[in-house]
């Protein structure tokens, strides 16, 4: 072990008071850490709300559809590409959607806009070259709606799976509803034959009926998750299919609302993904009793949602990434027990019983978790070891002990899923540093910091770390960032793991901390998995509160 530099501790401790104020700066009145602020537009989102609009509305929704497409155009980036959101490096599943909804609403306006996209494409390799195959499918519908693919051609979309809705969203996890919407416009856009149509007639009440159930529960408005992106492909397929028209035409009210004075869309909202992230850290940089944290703890109780998700066949309990009537997700839904749980007053009530509760029912059958739904067979959805350390994270904040029979088989499963490069998968965050360092921080909580897997991962993270002290993706190609520098530096004080090595990312940490005492945010989150990244204020300034408090409690112990 090093000696601690009394300097860097002295300059850590400054950094956290600096990082507490720059924080609780983002707090609105109504206690929500807010990170979206005018730079919240998405490439998807717009992408995705104009061409539900040219689906659904064309004529009145006319100087909204050109405002869409003009504002794309501005947002193309010089190599060609497009992004999810700005100032992030040029994305194929962006890039292709954008070419294709360009060319069917503007193909003079925009020839040179879609050459250049395809360009870029055929450099990344084309759709064949992106690693998330269901975002694919969704490029590869968008190419056929814009003429440059057959709908013939396509894979066909078992709509008749539908009639089986545990199956249905166990296959499909959260694109469960959007999959439905498509598969209904597919008996439109491609022929059927007699078997075929039997097929369709099975499953289209079961397509709809899901469809309808997410549309109820979030109060008939038709946002859809809150999300445009997600809003649009629904309202536009169903437009295609002549389907659900009180749906559509409520969610081209909502898609009409939620239009930018600049043509854009945003992002979807993330309250609660931004606040919990943010109030871990400053929970661990000593603030538990902080009374500014009050409305943001009334906030998560008010938010918790206590009606079942029926389409996901879930229970009351969860919470979503930020709406009251959101759909359930088990980050969140772990983020804010673990949150709830170490505020003044938040183990008393049934608000954290009731979560705990939710959290212990979505556990898989083999000790994971997934994201929405149980025992999910979706890749990118889960299992996830980040994921599911987190959900331990929250069981033994809330009081679970160790010995919980959940918490053994969590730990289980994540002892027998290492990769064999030592590292640990996350399906919401950028490999592979995030899911590594998580999974080893909650190993060590668990008394297994000893164990051939956390050492293994500790040896990874040392190995990984770049020259300026930072952490990245460990493939050493891409710059080190604030929120996977933050993750590496929590889980090597956790761990046991090298001092040497912690206290060059703590230097890092300080160095890059900004004037405002906040940190430069990095594209790290997954919004499509490979696909489609943004940057998350909330985790990113969180994270780097929680690593610099560990070491200075550790720092300071030592020194005592």
């Amino acid at each position: 072990m090093s000696q601690t530099s009394p300097r860097l501790l002295d300059s850590a401790e400054e950094a956290l008071r600096r990082g507490v104020d720059g924080l609780f700066a983002m707090r609105r009145a109504d206690g929500v850490f807010d990170f979206g602020g005018t730079g919240w537009t998405s490439v998807l989102s717009t992408v995705g709300a104009i061409s539900a609009l040219h689906a659904a509305d064309p004529v009145r929704s006319a100087s909204l559809i050109a405002g869409g497409v003009e504002w794309l155009c501005e947002m193309q980036q010089p190599d060609g590409g497009w992004s999810t959101v700005p100032g992030v490096s040029a994305e194929a599943g962006p890039t292709a959607v954008v070419c294709a909804t360009l060319h069917l609403l503007a193909p003079e306006r925009a020839t040179d806009a879609v050459r250049a996209g395809q360009a870029w494409l055929v450099r990344f390799g084309g759709l064949d070259a992106l690693p998330h195959r269901e975002m694919a499918a969704v490029c590869s519908r968008f190419y056929a709606t814009a003429g440059w693919l057959d709908p013939d051609a396509l894979p066909r979309l078992p709509l008749e799976l539908a009639a089986f809705p545990r199956l249905f969203r166990q296959l499909l996890d959260f694109r469960a509803p959007l999959v439905a919407a498509a598969a209904l416009a597919q008996v439109r856009t491609r022929k059927q034959n007699p078997i075929r149509q039997l097929l369709n007639r099975l499953g289209t009440p079961g397509a709809l009926r899901l469809i309808r159930q997410i549309y109820e529960h979030e109060g008939m408005t038709g946002e859809f998750s809150d999300d445009p992106w997600a809003a649009g492909l629904a309202c536009g397929a169903l437009a295609r299919a002549g389907a659900a028209p009180d749906l559509v035409a409520l969610t081209v009210e909502w898609l009409r609302a939620k239009a930018n004075p600049d043509g854009s869309w945003n992002m979807m909202s993330l309250d609660l993904t931004w606040s919990s992230y943010a109030v871990a850290g400053l929970l661990d940089a000593g603030h538990s009793d902080d009374p500014r944290l009050i409305t943001t703890g009334a906030m998560f109780l008010d938010r918790q949602q206590n009606r079942p998700f029926e389409p996901f066949g879930t229970a009351a309990g969860f919470w979503g990434w930020s709406s009251p009537r959101g759909w359930p997700a088990s980050v969140e839904t772990a983020e804010v027990t673990a949150a709830l749980a170490r505020l003044p007053g938040g183990r008393t009530g049934e608000h954290l019983a009731n979560a705990v509760g939710w959290l212990r029912a979505q556990q898989d059958s083999r000790g994971s978790w997934s994201l929405c739904v149980r025992n999910t067979r979706v890749a990118n959805c889960g299992p996830c070891p980040h994921t599911t350390a987190q959900a331990v994270d929250a069981l033994l904040h809330a009081g679970t002990p160790v010995s919980d029979r959940e918490i053994r088989d969590a730990v289980h499963w994540l002892l027998a899923n290492q990769r064999h490069d030592g590292t640990f998968d996350s399906v919401w965050y950028r490999p592979a540093t995030s899911g590594t360092s998580v999974v080893l921080a909650t190993l060590a909580r668990c008394g297994h910091r000893n164990h051939l897997v956390a050492r293994r991962a500790v040896e990874w993270l040392i190995t990984t770390q770049l020259d300026d002290g930072s952490w990245s993706t460990g493939d050493g190609t891409t710059p080190g960032t604030v929120e996977e520098t933050a993750w590496a530096v929590c889980a090597l004080q956790a761990a046991g793991g090298s001092a040497e090595a912690v206290e060059r990312g703590v230097v890092h940490l300080l160095a890059a901390q900004q004037l405002d005492g906040r940190w430069p945010e990095a594209a790290v989150s997954e919004y499509i998995r490979e696909a489609a990244r943004f940057p998350n204020g909330g985790l990113t300034n969180g994270l780097a509160l929680r690593a610099l408090a560990a070491y200075v409690n550790t720092a300071g112990r030592a020194g005592s």
